[in-house]
């Protein structure tokens, strides 16, 4: 939804109303994750489910259900006897739940919204089947929830869930009995987070730092950008960082919030500036710790991190040298490495050409967040 959220906040906002469709589940070679959208207005819509395979038939299906007013959960997929109709050619099943959206239907859209542009965590969980009210809401802040799914016990439940997934930026499906039972999967409860974006630590201020903050804020990241040398850091070197910070990188670490989704990348390969800073980053619970160096620079700072004290679990967390084995050699070269690591270590990749591979394009992995 947040690829369209200007536009249907815009919908909302004048009092119309419009129909809302989005992936709840994915299984096997599925274009689109969940929490991928498209909007209907009449002959307008914006937002795609499935990258162009079935986006007509979810069209139609919006606007039946803003006639009809009652929201539906759709499977779209390919059978052997329909693989050129309404289906996925790439061979993907997606479900798709669809509901008409007003401002009666979904007072709270226009609170989510604000939370989501100041990059303040919440999370709609959403009844998509089973024996509750189908299309039933609740919005969930880390604080306080909106409205009830139908019971305490239920709502409890799920709040439970939500806040735990909204921490690590997590959108998927969970499972519960009419009751929150937890022994029970009979009733589907779609939750989508909102998180703020993660966030890229990006240490030493070069020219390699400039190339790998542009392609962190491709990848959505919020970036920051750490050096002890004023005249190196500065906002005019990184105009894509959208923080530029001037401090020692083992101190400015020690005061920051890191988290399971944060990538640090140590660029200064000085071993002044990176062994004191490695000590921080191995034991933080970051996603990622990256460092650039040679080999030889490898292996002399893992000796002087043993030195420091560093057990071999938490060196092992170190990728170094940094980055795939592509042969890079500019800046810009380097910085797609480190993005093709990040990108692999994230969804279970082997990093290989998909010429060489076989199976599934997107593997199981994808669907972590559902489990």
């Amino acid at each position: 939804m947040r690829d369209v959220l200007g536009q249907i906040s815009r919908w909302w906002e004048a009092g119309e109303r419009f129909g809302l469709a989005t992936v709840v589940g994915t299984f096997r070679s599925a274009p689109r994750p969940p929490g991928a959208s498209m909007a209907v207005l009449g002959a307008e819509a914006v937002g795609s489910v499935s990258g162009g395979c079935v986006e007509g038939a979810v069209y139609e299906l919006a606007h039946e259900v803003v006639a009809g007013g009652a929201p539906v959960l759709q499977r779209y997929g390919v059978s052997e006897d329909e693989a050129f109709s309404v289906g996925l050619t790439c061979g993907g099943i997606i479900d798709v739940f669809v509901e008409p959206v007003s401002r009666e239907t979904f007072p709270e859209l226009g609170e989510i919204a604000a939370s989501i542009e100041k990059q303040q965590p919440v999370a709609v969980a959403t009844i998509v089947s089973g024996p509750g009210a189908v299309g039933a809401r609740r919005v969930v802040w880390p604080g306080h929830a909106s409205r009830s799914l139908g019971s305490e016990r239920l709502d409890d439940a799920v709040d439970d869930d939500v806040r735990g997934m909204l921490a690590q930026g997590l959108t998927g499906i969970r499972r519960y009995g009419a009751q929150g039972e937890r022994r029970l999967d009979d009733l589907q409860v779609f939750v989508q987070s909102f998180a703020p974006p993660p966030r890229m630590l990006v240490f030493g201020a070069i020219d390699f730092a400039a190339a790998v903050a542009r392609i962190g804020k491709f990848l959505g990241y919020h970036v920051v950008v750490c050096d002890a040398r004023p005249v190196f850091a500065t906002a005019k070197r990184f105009p894509e960082a959208d923080e530029v910070v001037v401090k020692w990188p083992h101190d400015y670490l020690s005061t920051v919030p890191v988290d399971e989704r944060t990538v640090i990348c140590v660029l200064t390969h000085d071993p002044k500036f990176d062994v004191p800073l490695l000590e921080v980053a191995l034991r933080t619970p970051a996603a990622y710790v990256g460092a650039m160096g040679s080999r030889r620079t490898h292996e002399d700072r893992l000796a002087r991190l043993r030195e420091a004290g560093l057990s071999e679990s938490e060196l092992v967390r170190l990728r170094s040298p940094i980055g795939l084995d592509l042969g890079a050699r500019t800046p810009e070269e380097t910085a797609v490495s480190i993005a093709a690591e990040l990108i692999r270590l994230r969804w279970g990749g082997t990093g290989g050409p998909l010429t060489e591979t076989t199976g599934r394009i997107h593997g199981d992995v994808l669907h972590d967040h559902e489990r």
